[in-house]
């Protein structure tokens, strides 16, 4: 119940989603900007469901090795899952039916080597009592070892020393099959004081979950404050964001209309310079040409009579004077002007008529219909106000029934509730574990009396094969062996009877703890690592043939929702939210408790009736095109630019005069010194003072006439044209503000209400997300069937398999310790009778006094043996009258 009151308010956020996710993705807008709502706070779980067995866990590899090898089926899915269908009781009370015959066989299949090695057990169990038993009867009639005599061999000490080494190796394998055993039941001890700490850990998480769950439910709330605070900033300044992206799509079309009229403005002030520039240059020209003619005529007159100077003509007395007068003379033709400016027209009138449009300032009329529209923007913010009021009011509506409706539901009652029953629950663990420390106690103490069985028969091993390898004499003769010695028989001897009484016990005992703990292990550890043990859970229709899905249908009574244990367990693994672990999202109907649906479309109606009219603003005002009708009326085209370009391009004068100068200054640096050469050099010096003063000017000008000509030339090529192109260019720019900007507009307006819209889908994708992912992680839960698989498997089935591993090794090893140990007792015990044999033969005695029984006495017939004298008398025939002499072989 807690969960539902939880989750209803977060599910509620998830429908509102519903109609505003339909309309943006229909118009499939472009997603809008980022808002970062920050983490949820969430609580660390201190419970690690992991456990690392140590240098232990070799022993539980090995034995999983060997379960492995005595069972390498794979896990009896189907088996198990038909027995579970058919409960189990139908197979014991209807076994002879043909389905139930083929089950028996499948589980007979899969347990055969279970039952084998089980088989092998208790044949060991069974017989081993047996057998000692006939054992012992049999040594009471001086067989199978019993007889104290020893027949002598060459090879004693070899067999000695080999039986010797084979029962050691043989008891240090016991010895390491205990300690193994002892190590397993040790550490059994060791975790169940670990039980203690990972049960309080989880009841720690259970707490941490049910305290954080209502803070993260509260942050997913407040956050809503993020998006609201965002979407009401965006409507206070839906001027610069929703005029702004307007003014910018309308600018990338009428910008370059605008741009052409100011353009034109700038060619009116440019022709009118350069109108100006042509009156002023025609006037300096047509003057200045005048004056050089009439200077450049005094100049050749003055030359002309300097050159009629008598040197000039006497070629017998100075041919050279005379051919260089005759030179100046002859290039004197080429001293006059060159270009006549005077016949040009001038362009007043074309100048007062620009003069008179310039009148107008263009400039100002284009940088008003730039402010026109630059007022976008606010134009915007007066025709948007009422309906960003109303949205705004709408949003704090959606802000207020969303706290108000999370108020509706007892969160903080039902978690409250959950930590009681947690609390409680764990009190009532708690009692238990006094229970559990005695019982594992007793455990210990019989686990530890199995392994002092096998210590004892160790203990006589180690003890008799020390007191045997200490005290025996290789000198000493089989019936003069020491006290030692023969107390290491005696011990070995007490080691094989206590193997007899102990070996069926324990090997029992292993064989029910192998059944049990290997089985654990094939049919629930395993399976529950490879996860086939949730597919068994999860199988169709298994615990109620109408449920397809136990878990759904027993919850929520909708056993279609694909809800198994396995994906329950797999997301709460991965720390995911409980809503997506126990996929809420399909079965809770809260439309009946919040409809955000409704406040959706009001968003949407409110933010779809925004109407913006452009049709205020203009860009050109009709006395600015009426200026631009006149400048294409100035009769610019009736210039006569040729006739002006001819003049300007045939220079000011027909030679460079300040050439002609240097020329006649060279010229007359050749004649000899005389009044008329400084005459000449005279003029030169008028010459260079005309080019300085005079042509230079003119030159400028000239220069100048021809920029503007070209210019105003350019300007008149096909300016009716132009301007009629800006006029209808102005006019397009003015039709699509005017009439065609509603689509543009609804546009923009479409992705600026995809903005608001988008800020929050943005908040309930965030809820959706962060109630899947982050808001109650149920990591507690599946860290308590870890905790159960821990303390079950780790700690109780492995410990136990490693024990009867060690327990069973030992006690199979006890087979060769007795029959190791009754061989070797044989060197070391002090025996009844011992074979005779000829000091100088070196052969048994054939003819004995006392018959050819192989047997001597050291003063039989009262004849002292010197042979024999240090030999002790023993009347062999009398106490052991079935003593025989043993056969006689040829290597002896």
């Amino acid at each position: 119940m807690w969960r539902t009151g939880t989750l209803l308010l977060l599910l509620s956020l998830l429908s509102a989603s519903g109609e505003l996710q339909q309309e943006t993705e229909q118009r499939r807008l472009p997603p809008p900007g980022k808002l970062d709502f920050g983490y949820v706070p969430a609580g660390v779980y201190e419970t690690l469901a992991h456990y690392e067995p140590g240098p232990i866990g070799i022993l539980f590899h090995l034995v999983h090795a060997f379960l492995h090898a005595v069972q390498p089926n794979a896990f009896p899915h189907d088996l198990i899952v038909k027995l579970a269908k058919d409960k189990f009781g139908a197979i014991q009370t209807e076994y002879q039916k043909p389905e139930n015959i083929v089950l028996t066989l499948q589980a007979i299949y899969y347990e055969i080597g279970f039952l084998v090695c089980a088989a092998v057990g208790l044949l060991f169990a069974v017989l081993m009592p047996i057998v000692g038993l006939f054992f012992c009867m049999c040594r009471c009639c001086d067989n199978c070892g019993g007889e104290m005599h020893q027949r002598q061999r060459k090879n004693a000490d070899c067999r000695r020393g080999l039986l010797g080494t084979l029962l050691f190796s043989t008891s240090l394998v016991i010895t390491i099959g205990v300690l193994c055993a002892y190590a397993a039941n040790q550490n059994l001890s060791s975790q169940v004081k670990n039980i203690r700490r990972l049960v309080n850990s989880n009841m720690r998480d259970l707490h941490t979950f049910a305290n954080d769950t209502p803070m993260q439910i509260d942050y997913l709330i407040s956050q809503y404050a993020t998006a609201k605070n965002k979407v009401i900033y965006d409507l206070d300044n839906i001027g610069p964001l929703l005029g702004g992206r307007i003014h910018e799509q309308l600018d990338k079309e009428v910008h370059p209309a605008m741009e052409q009229v100011l353009n034109m403005a700038g060619a009116m002030r440019e022709t009118k310079e350069a109108l100006d520039n042509v009156s002023v240059s025609l006037v300096v020209l047509q003057e200045g040409t005048g004056k050089l003619n009439l200077n450049l005529s005094q100049v050749r007159r003055s030359i002309n009579r300097t050159l009629n100077d008598p040197a000039c003509r006497d070629e017998e007395s100075d041919a050279t004077t005379a051919q260089l007068c005759r030179n100046i003379r002859q290039s004197l033709s080429q001293l006059q002007i060159s270009a006549n400016f005077t016949r040009l027209p001038d362009v007043n009138l074309q100048l007062e008529k620009v003069n008179d449009v310039v009148k107008t300032d263009l400039s100002a009329i284009v940088q008003r219909g730039f402010s026109a529209l630059n007022d976008t923007p606010h134009m915007v913010i007066e025709q948007t106000r009422g309906v960003v009021n109303n949205v705004e009011n709408l949003v704090d509506g959606i802000g207020n029934n969303i706290s108000s409706f999370s108020k509706a539901f007892p969160v903080q009652s039902c978690l409250s509730n959950f930590t009681i029953f947690i609390s409680h629950a764990h009190a009532k663990i708690e009692d238990y574990y006094p229970e559990i420390d005695k019982m594992d106690f007793y455990r210990w103490i019989g686990c530890i009396a199995l392994c002092c069985m096998v210590v004892l028969v160790l203990a006589f091993n180690y003890l008799g094969l020390l007191c045997g390898t200490l005290g025996y004499d290789k000198h000493a003769s089989p019936t003069t062996r020491g006290c030692i010695s023969n107390t290491g028989g005696t011990m070995l001897m007490a080691g094989v009877g206590f193997s007899l009484i102990f070996s069926w016990v324990l090997m029992g005992l292993v064989t029910t703890i192998f059944l049990a703990g290997g089985n654990m292990e094939k049919l629930i550890c395993e399976p529950f690592h490879t996860k086939d043990l949730f597919k068994v859970v999860d199988t169709p229709y298994l615990i109620n043939s109408e449920w397809k899905n136990f878990i759904p249908g027993y919850m929520y009574n909708d056993s279609d929702l694909e809800l198994t244990a396995e994906s329950l367990y797999s997301t709460c693994k991965l720390n995911k939210g409980i809503y997506s672990a126990m996929r809420l999202d399909k079965v809770f109907n809260i439309s009946s408790f919040l409809n955000t649906t409704v406040f959706t479309k009001d968003v949407l109606g409110q933010l779809e009736s925004v109407k913006i009219d452009l049709r205020g603003i203009i860009l050109l005002e009709a006395e600015g095109k009426q200026n631009l009708q006149d400048f294409s009326e100035v009769g610019l085209s009736e210039i006569n630019y040729a006739d002006y370009l001819e003049e300007v391009n045939k220079g000011v004068t027909m030679v460079d005069v300040l050439s002609f100068a240097t020329e006649l200054e060279s010229q007359t640096d050749l004649m000899p010194r005389s009044q008329m050469q400084a005459s000449l050099k005279s003029h030169v010096g008028t010459l260079q003072q005309i080019h300085r003063q005079q042509i230079i000017p003119m030159e400028q000008a000239m220069s100048a006439l021809n920029q503007s000509m070209r210019f105003l030339e350019r300007t008149a090529s096909d300016l009716p044209n132009k301007v009629i192109a800006v006029l209808e260019s102005i006019e397009a720019a003015q039709y699509l503000i005017s009439h065609n900007a509603t689509l543009l507009i609804n546009q923009e307006t479409r992705k600026y209400v995809a903005t608001i819209i988008g800020y929050f889908h943005q908040y309930i994708e965030w809820v959706r997300t962060s109630l899947a992912m982050e808001v109650a992680p149920c990591k507690p839960f599946s860290n308590m069937l870890d905790t159960a698989e821990i303390m079950t498997c780790s700690f109780l089935v492995d410990s136990m398999n490693t024990f009867w591993m060690g327990l069973g090794c030992s006690t199979l090893f006890l087979l060769p310790s007795i029959i190791l140990a009754v061989k070797l007792a044989k060197y070391y015990r002090r025996m009844d009778t011992e074979d005779v044999y000829d000091d100088i033969e070196t052969i048994p005695m054939k003819n004995m006094e006392i018959g050819n029984n192989g047997y001597h006495s050291e003063r039989s017939q009262g004849i002292p043996n010197p042979m024999m004298t240090s030999i002790p008398t023993y009347d062999t025939m009398n106490r052991f009258p079935r003593a025989s002499a043993p056969p006689r072989h040829i290597d002896w």
